[in-house]
């Protein structure tokens, strides 16, 4: 043998050539369990030389296996989707976040590929794995104490990835997610194909593909019966047996280095033959499979029911309740009977609830084909709305949409079948079940639909809130409004018939709860009397409905809400001065700390609308008190229930989860919300125009009381950058303006508040943005000019009231009337010289360094007072003694 190939002499190779053979001869080779060959006196281990590691590589004997497209790019998405659910099972969302970027990648890749296979649609193992993903982050999201456990690095992942996962979502598979909710338990076809194919390609092999590669592909195999009921183990066993032989090839050839381990090995052509007839079988065995399951699902629309040969699910949570025999007669008894039975299974743990309300439902149309009439249908439907109403299991969540279209339609019907009837039928939570009278009129039957009635309102606005504020859902769900207001009315029209004063005041509450948010232009029109005579506007039906609770409520938080809307909807409008004064004479600002929550965020929202409303009558100050307790402490998104601020780890009382949750279900829908940024520049502005007159008259006063904290907030704020640019925020806006105001220029304060910027962000939201803007700016020219006489007074020894006017642009009389106010209140030491309109100084303020020292001497006197305080609190031996004089 040449020296090439062992490294050794020719002489020695010889020699060892014929020890070996000896050896070889004494050793019995024997078969083991799995049919490999094992020695049974094991050799020494060889010495590998450098050319035997050289050339101990299998790539000669290797059989090139080649994959197509659709292969490669699918087991890539595998290999990162099992790193992604491992990732998962141990929530470690740092990995996950680049895994699944990684994903991205590699989809992207994909994606000609699946265009030209799948026709461009999206497979379903990415789907499904993007759920999941979803899923996972959403529940440890809500989690909010589990959250806060994160570590750091953890935390912030899920962070990003969840922003990414929705943003991903929502720009590039909407629809496909959809889809796959509404059935998401039907089979990846896809994932099932390209593994069989993975499969047969490995049988085709020699054996050497890595063992780590089948164990990846090897759980994505899905066991399912065949059609045809053939089992596919036979063709395991002969693709194992054929890895086993040729495993056995392999040992036999690299146990001793040889030149035959570097020839090219003959291809036994029956083998040939058998494989690509194994392959051609699988193939069409494939595709039978396919167009069997293809017909089945276009015969019944649904997977479920393959035949007997297929898996079946069974649900074990409910026995259905079997409906009547085929010859039984159906009568009163057996319906009210079979009612009972049905509903006895109702709120037990195992009742399964759209079982339930098919059930009624079929009773229902059973005990109309038969006319067993009106008490016994409408007692069914009581049973129905309550069976809609219990279908959620969690109170906090909203109806499904087909469950509340059914809710809807089916209370709708009980009123109109109310109506129908008449004085034939009583129904009441008053009448007990043993005194019911079903079978002839006057029917008495159980049950409120008032109640019914509230409970749709509660559950309207729950399906609002269920939704995306921004999305289409939730514009169709508010279309519902008409027809909840519709059923509303129907309900006041039997209440107005049969109801007592109280029912009465609950439906009057609830159609109020539909009206007072709304802004009518009728009602300004009105105003102005220039709506025709006899058309009733929305402030005219508040009004009917206010006055009667008001006058016949027995329970105070009714006429307190009522008071509340009453209010709300004048402000709305304009009504200043009849809101201001409703909500002076009810003194609700006493009570309202003992009221409910909701009732409580009512007030809010109502004292918010109070103070826009002044703010557009020029109350300024009105309108800063009504504001100050919604804008103090920088909460004002979550007392007006518009959302939940995020918590900060200092904060001494966190939330739980429960609170959370009782938060959350008290939010108000997106379309009744108050715009915040409006709420705050309104507030500001008129911190601005009291203030800096303020700080201006009392510059050098040591006791000087703060007006608005968060506006003084602002103002240092800005103070203590060192580089100011020009204003961009609204708050950057009202701080520069206050800085003109300050030094008196009033039209750059104006041209700071009034632009084009703050007009798009606040003014134009306005009904009438004009007049608002207009009265704006003369506020700023008033209050300028009074900043400006508190500023310069102690310079001038009297002053020209024309001139005056001419500097900040008003009329002399208004500029006449302001200083005279100012004297009058003594906030100017100054007196009136009417011939010649002057402002004659008295000179009685005291200079700048005469104000330094008075500031001195009382910071010096109360050091002394404390000083004195504390030595008295030692007692008599203290001081004295120590000989502290």
């Amino acid at each position: 043998m040449s020296k090439f190939f062992g490294g050794r002499s020719d002489s020695e190779s010889s020699s060892d050539s014929e020890s070996s053979s000896d050896e070889e001869v004494q050793d019995t080779m024997a078969l083991g369990l799995g049919g490999l060959p094992f020695s049974v006196q094991q050799k020494k281990p060889q010495r590998l030389t450098a050319a035997a590691i050289l050339f101990s590589d299998d790539e000669g004997d290797d059989k090139r296996v080649v994959r197509s497209a659709k292969e490669k790019r699918y087991e890539a998405l595998y290999t990162l989707i099992k790193q992604i659910r491992n990732s998962k099972k141990i929530k470690d969302f740092n990995k996950m976040l680049t895994t699944y970027e990684e994903l991205l990648k590699a989809f992207d890749k994909a994606k000609p590929v699946i265009a030209k296979e799948e026709g461009g649609v999206t497979p379903r193992f990415f789907l499904r794995i993007l759920v999941e993903m979803e899923d996972l982050i959403n529940e440890t999201w809500e989690d909010s104490v589990g959250r806060k456990n994160m570590s750091k690095v953890n935390g912030k992942s899920l962070g990003a990835l969840r922003q990414k996962l929705r943003k991903y979502l929502r720009e590039n598979h909407d629809d496909d997610i959809a889809k796959f909710r509404e059935n998401p338990e039907a089979e990846d076809d896809d994932a099932e194909e390209v593994v069989e194919e993975d499969a047969s390609g490995d049988e085709e092999g020699d054996g050497f593909r890595a063992k780590s590669e089948e164990k990846e592909i090897a759980p994505r195999k899905v066991k399912k019966a065949s059609p045809d009921g053939e089992d596919e183990d036979s063709d395991d066993w002969m693709s194992e047996n054929e890895t086993d032989s040729s495993s056995d090839e392999e040992l036999i050839t690299t146990s001793v280095y040889t030149r035959d381990m570097f020839l090219k090995k003959a291809v036994d052509p029956e083998k040939e033959a058998k494989k690509i007839e194994k392959k051609e079988e699988k193939s069409k065995e494939r595709e039978m499979r396919k167009k069997e399951r293809e017909q089945i699902k276009a015969a019944d629309g649904d997977s479920e029911d393959e035949g007997g040969d297929g898996w079946e699910v069974v649900d074990r949570t409910a026995t259905k309740v079997a409906m009547f025999a085929k010859d039984a007669e159906i009568t009163n008894d057996l319906v009210i009977k079979k009612l009972a039975e049905i509903m006895a299974a109702r709120g037990k743990k195992k009742t399964n609830r759209k079982e339930q309300i098919e059930l009624l439902t079929e009773l229902a149309n059973i005990g109309q084909e038969h006319e067993l009439g009106p008490g016994i249908h409408m007692k069914i439907k009581f049973a129905i709305i309550a069976a809609l109403f219990d279908y959620n299991p969690k109170l906090s969540d909203a109806m499904k949409p087909d469950s509340w279209e059914k809710c809807m339609k089916g209370v709708d019907e009980l009123l109109d079948l109310l109506e129908e009837q008449g004085e034939n039928i009583t129904s009441g939570e008053h009448i007990l079940e043993e005194s019911e009278q079903l079978d002839e009129p006057p029917y008495k039957i159980r049950g409120c639909f008032l109640t019914s009635v509230e409970r749709l309102d509660e559950e309207f606005v729950k399906v609002l809130k269920g939704c995306d504020a921004h999305s289409n859902e939730y514009v169709d769900r508010l279309k519902d409004e008409p027809k909840v207001v519709e059923i509303l009315e129907k309900a006041d029209k039997l209440v107005q018939k049969s109801g007592s004063a109280s029912e009465v005041c609950r439906v009057y509450l609830k159609r109020i709860e539909h009206v007072y948010f709304k802004f009518d232009p009728e009602v300004l029109d009105q105003k102005a009397g220039k709506l025709e005579a006899g058309k009733e506007t929305s402030q005219d039906v508040m009004d009917k409905f206010c006055k009667y609770i008001y006058s016949k409520d027995s329970t105070d938080r009714l006429r307190t809400r009522a008071i509340l809307c009453h209010i709300y909807h004048h402000a709305i409008h304009d009504s200043w001065y009849a809101a201001r004064d409703l909500m002076l004479m009810s003194h609700l600002q006493d009570s309202v700390h003992h009221s409910d929550p909701v009732t409580q965020i009512l007030y809010n929202r109502t004292m918010v609308q109070l103070g826009l409303c002044g703010f557009r009558h020029a109350a300024i100050k009105d309108a800063h008190n009504a504001l100050l307790d919604i804008q103090l402490g920088g909460r004002s998104k979550e007392l007006i229930a518009q959302g939940l601020l995020p918590q900060r780890q200092h904060e001494r009382i966190l939330r739980s989860s429960e609170q959370e949750k009782i938060e959350k279900a008290r939010q108000m829908p997106f379309h009744m919300h108050i715009n915040l940024e409006l709420l705050e520049c309104v507030y500001l502005v008129s911190a601005m125009l009291i203030e800096i007159p303020y700080l201006s008259a009392h510059e050098y006063d040591a006791r000087r009381r703060m007006i608005s904290k968060s506006y003084y907030q602002q103002l240092r704020s800005s103070e203590r950058q060192a580089l100011v640019g020009p204003p961009e925020s609204m708050r950057e806006h009202v701080v520069a303006a206050s800085k003109a105001m300050r030094n008196g220029d009033w039209r750059k304060a104006r041209d700071f508040i009034i632009n084009e910027k703050m007009n798009g962000k606040v003014w134009d939201l306005f009904y009438d943005a004009d007049s608002v803007r207009a009265m704006l700016s003369r506020k700023i020219q008033e209050e300028s000019l009074r900043t400006y006489l508190f500023t310069y007074s102690n310079v001038y020894d009297s002053i020209s009231i024309p001139i005056l006017a001419e500097l900040f642009e008003l009329e002399v009389n208004n500029v006449h009337a302001l200083v005279s106010k100012m004297i009058i209140n003594e906030e100017l030491m100054a007196s009136m010289d009417q011939p010649s309109q002057c402002v004659v100084m008295h000179r009685s303020e005291p200079s700048r360094l005469q104000s330094i020292a008075l500031q001195l001497s009382d910071k010096v006197s109360q050091l002394v007072e404390n000083n004195e305080r504390l030595l008295e609190q030692r007692g008599q031996g203290g001081w004295q003694n120590r000989g502290w004089e």
